[in-house]
């Protein structure tokens, strides 16, 4: 575990993954388990022993592993392990048992990525681990297993690098090599950001959050350009200006960009990064508040993934803004009642200074258009209203309609549960100002989320795709761990935008306008319903669905 010294410069702690073709002797081995059909009434149930899934041991093997997992009583739910002691045949010393659900519903990519990394969670601390779930799919049970694998960093006294090194074997069919190489790289990102979102915020600040961004993605390849206080003050970057202003440790504007096909726009990523937010004048209530170091998650995923970008070589221009600042109260605060001007000229009113993070995308979402993208997706812990509207594991996506779909489409399809929002017509006018060309919250607590899109929207220059991604709740598990998910910071949307940019790569023919094609679909998810409570509001949501008087939000 990494010192106050180290942790920036500390590497994600995840297991070692490696592809086999065939089982190989381990410490501890890892096999599915399903529940059985009840021969007595075909509905399942206690009485029947588990159906075990183990490619590359044979019948009798599987036979007494059921038998074993039935008198223990291990459990099949989705993610539920049991440890045991390895019957006669299996290669390794114990066997971890992890529920796969029932033997009547098909297996999907999901339950093996939850069931993989629930297993590679129990094995860590005992050396050599080899999983046997379904070699077909490597991918899924390596990026699971890997993603499952991560231990948070701890900040202590002295580094403790003493715990038994970890490696999980992934059984694999032939040439399934590089998927599990594809899935180590992946969950090595993702990791990157869950150690962001977790490092304490007098360690992770705008100033050593932008170096430690740079160093990262100047070993990745990418062109890094950092704007300081001086800088942004000479570009007229006013929302970062003022939402950074009340620190001591001022705000930075950092720019990666990873180079691919010159011939197509770039897309654009653009990340919320304040590092601690206490509300500003407009001051949260103490309770929950140390939550508040998480509220750069979104700026941590675009880092991630623009590095992954990189890393996996994707053949398109991904140029990632990400503006960081620390929303502190001081003398030098921003004020409710100032009026801004933004990058590219607009004007806001603040109305409330706990309604920061859209002050700061604005400014890098105007910056990012300067570019001409094609597409540009932006994601944030932005607001507790998208917790009320879809609680805390389904991310809110608003945006342009198609992309928007699109973008939620794909978030399902890797695990991230995105759900399309609308951005309603009649909520705009809640966003007029009577000095100012817009007002920074509604006068209403109704549809704060979409609120906060529509402010958004403002800002994005016409003809691009657009895809805003609230990841309020999602970003940081402050539950405990399931699955591949840890408590603490999560990683998402990190696999959401890859997918995306990886479709996007996949696209052929030009836009309107000489772009890529839009990707063409029909979307399958109907936009769910607005729910109420936001910053904007008068009494908005903690992050634990409870009410508070005074503004406790993510904004």
């Amino acid at each position: 575990m990494p010192t106050a010294q180290s942790i920036l410069t500390h590497s994600p702690d995840l297991a070692a993954i490696e592809a086999v073709t065939t089982p190989v002797e381990s410490e501890v081995v890892v096999v599915g388990i399903a529940a059985g059909a009840d021969p007595g009434d075909g509905d399942g149930g206690s009485d029947a022993a588990p159906v075990v899934v183990a490619p590359g041991l044979d019948g009798e093997v599987t036979a007494a592993l059921a038998t074993l997992a039935h008198s223990v009583g291990a459990s099949t739910k989705v993610g539920s392990t049991t440890r045991v002691p390895a019957p006669e045949g299996v290669p390794g010393r114990s066997v971890v048992l992890v529920g796969l659900g029932s033997s009547d519903d098909a297996v999907d990519d999901e339950t093996l990525r939850r069931a993989a990394g629930a297993a590679a969670r129990a094995c860590r601390g005992l050396g050599a681990a080899l999983v046997l779930l379904d070699a077909g799919r490597a991918e899924a049970v390596a990026l699971g297993a890997a993603l499952g694998s991560f231990r948070p960093a701890k900040v202590t006294a002295k580094n403790d690098d003493d715990d038994k090194a970890d490696t999980v074997k992934v059984l694999v069919a032939e040439g399934g090599e590089d998927a599990v190489t594809r899935a180590a790289t992946i969950a090595e990102c993702v990791g990157l950001a869950r150690d962001l979102v977790n490092t304490p915020p007098n360690l992770l600040f705008p100033g050593s959050f932008a170096d430690r961004a740079a160093e990262l993605a100047a070993a990745a390849g990418l062109e890094v350009e950092i704007m300081d206080e001086a800088d942004l003050a000479d570009g007229g970057y006013g929302g970062i200006l003022a939402v950074g202003g009340g620190s001591s440790r001022p705000p930075r504007l950092v720019r990666l960009t990873h180079r691919g096909n010159e011939n197509r726009p770039p897309v654009a990523l653009v990340g919320k990064g304040v590092t601690f937010d206490t509300g500003g004048i407009s001051i949260k209530p103490a309770a929950g508040m140390e939550q508040m170091t998480m509220d750069m998650g979104g700026a941590a995923a675009v880092v991630a993934t623009v590095i992954l970008a990189a890393r996996l070589g994707l053949d398109l221009t991904v140029v990632a803004t990400v503006p960081m600042a620390e929303n502190m109260p001081s003398s030098t605060a921003y004020r409710p009642g100032d009026v801004l001007t933004m990058y590219g000229g607009t004007t806001v009113e603040v109305q409330n200074t706990d309604a920061e993070g859209r002050l700061i995308l604005a400014d890098a979402i105007v910056r990012a258009c300067e570019d001409s993208p094609s597409h540009l997706i932006d994601t944030a812990t932005l607001t507790g209203a998208q917790m009320v509207a879809l609680g805390k594991k389904s991310p809110g996506v608003m945006g342009t309609e198609e992309f928007r779909d699109r973008v939620a489409e794909l978030s399902r399809g890797v695990g991230e549960c995105g759900w399309p929002m609308p951005l309603p017509e009649e909520l705009r006018d809640g966003l007029d100002s009577q000095v100012a060309d817009l007002t920074n919250v509604t006068p209403h607590r109704w549809g704060g989320m979409l609120s906060a899109g529509l402010f958004l929207s403002e800002f994005v220059t016409e003809g691009v795709e657009w895809a805003h991604i609230d990841v309020a709740g999602p970003a940081y598990n402050d539950g405990g761990a399931e699955g591949y998910l840890p408590k603490g910071g999560t990683g998402v949307p990190v696999r959401t935008m890859l997918a995306v940019l990886e479709d996007i790569a996949a696209a052929r023919g030009p836009l309107p306008g000489g772009g890529p094609r839009a990707p063409s679909f029909t979307s399958t998810a109907p936009a769910a319903a607005a729910a109420d409570g936001d910053a904007e509001s008068e009494h908005p949501p903690r992050r634990d669905g409870s009410v508070v008087g005074v503004g406790y939000c993510l904004t």
